[in-house]
């Protein structure tokens, strides 16, 4: 998997650049205000950072370094005020992030036309909003009711890329802080376990430099259990949410190849071991793939398999996609699994759909440049 070998600030931490700093020549408040200009006031080149004397500048200039945010390539706007942005990186390959908007009613108002027609029907503007993130260029886990799995994977995101999207979408929609209002989900293009060390370096970024608190943070995994432990012992760390999507082995390793290497009863022991904080749960996340997995025989396995687990459902009813060969369950289907899981005890919730008709939804990114000009 290639590498990206450009020298970018966006991802550099405090002490590194506190060692630049040095290098220069320069203090080291010098590297605490680069550190707020790159994170927090989110300028896009060194030469904007007025903070800065113009030698530090040049220097930086000079050693060949940029700040190197992502690009919005194209911008995509949804009925339902969803925004899909496809994102130029430095060495032109393209990521998908997706911007999700919620009034106090649940409806949608993003700045978008559609998401003005919106607010001018309820005269409100957004109250919370969710950024989905990527963290591969594509995805080698390969489940087989998701459209990214379809591309592969080419290479991992640096954490300045992954901590660019967010910023990237912050400007465009001119969120300012503070951010309590904007959640984060690492449920974009990729697995962020099979990037881990660039994933939770861009964690740290986002908390300390960008602002956004990490109880507003999700990871998903669809299983890579060794790193499932890693994140129960950082100090700084999303909540944890787990693609279950079956409730047997034949079945998900079907369905979820990755199963083959680490199992289901692997995989629960390490959601039993996780650290929790207060009030906490893990977070099952079920698709729905009509005739498959969706039967009240599978809702009680379900049931049976998360038994004694601090933990949560959300189920999704399939997003369909072209060269996906499943179908979408019907309402009464999704409906009467999740009162079956109710009934058990389990805190179970429909994910409603948002950006389908953009291809925005869960399981949905994989356009690239080429397939959307």
């Amino acid at each position: 998997m290639k590498a990206l070998p450009e020298k970018t600030l966006l991802g550099l931490d405090l002490q590194e650049l506190t060692h630049m700093a040095a290098e220069a020549g320069e203090p080291a408040y010098r590297a605490r205000q680069l550190f707020q200009a790159l994170y927090v006031d989110r300028l896009g080149s060194a030469e904007e950072i007025s903070t800065l004397p113009q030698s530090f500048r040049n220097w930086i200039a000079g050693q060949g370094f940029s700040v190197q945010t992502a690009e919005i390539a194209q911008r995509f706007a949804s009925s339902d005020g969803t925004v899909r942005y496809l994102l130029r990186l430095g060495d032109s390959e393209t990521i998908e992030t997706v911007w999700m908007p919620e009034g106090d009613d649940g409806e949608a108002g993003d700045g978008s036309e559609a998401g003005a027609e919106i607010q001018k029907q309820t005269g409100r503007d957004w109250k919370r909003a969710t950024i989905c993130v990527s963290s591969q260029v594509g995805c080698a886990v390969n489940c087989q009711f998701c459209l990214t799995a379809l591309l592969g994977v080419k290479r991992n995101l640096t954490a300045g890329e992954i901590v660019g999207q967010v910023i990237a979408v912050l400007k465009d929609q001119n969120v300012s802080p503070p951010l309590e209002r904007v959640n984060l989900v690492f449920m974009g293009m990729g697995e962020p376990f099979l990037n881990f060390e660039n994933f939770i370096k861009a964690v740290r970024l986002l908390v300390q430099g960008v602002g956004i608190p990490e109880a507003r943070m999700t990871v998903s995994t669809a299983g890579i259990i060794p790193r499932i432990y890693d994140l129960g012992n950082e100090s700084i760390r999303p909540k944890l949410a787990i693609s279950l999507t079956a409730a047997n082995d034949e079945l998900r390793s079907r369905l979820m190849p990755i199963n083959r290497k680490w199992n289901l009863k692997h995989l629960i022991t390490a959601a039993q071991e996780f650290p929790l904080r207060n009030r906490e749960k893990i977070t099952f996340e079920y698709v729905l793939l009509r005739g498959v997995n969706d039967s009240d025989q599978d809702a009680r396995e379900v049931a049976e398999l998360v038994r004694g687990v601090k933990a949560k459902i959300n189920l999704i009813a399939l997003n369909p996609g072209p060269g996906i060969d499943y179908n979408t369950p019907d309402e009464k289907r999704v409906n009467d699994f999740q009162q079956i899981l109710i009934r058990a005890g389990i805190p179970t919730f429909i994910r409603r759909p948002r950006g389908r008709d953009i291809y925005a939804a869960c399981g949905q990114l994989k356009r690239t440049l080429e397939a959307t000009a």
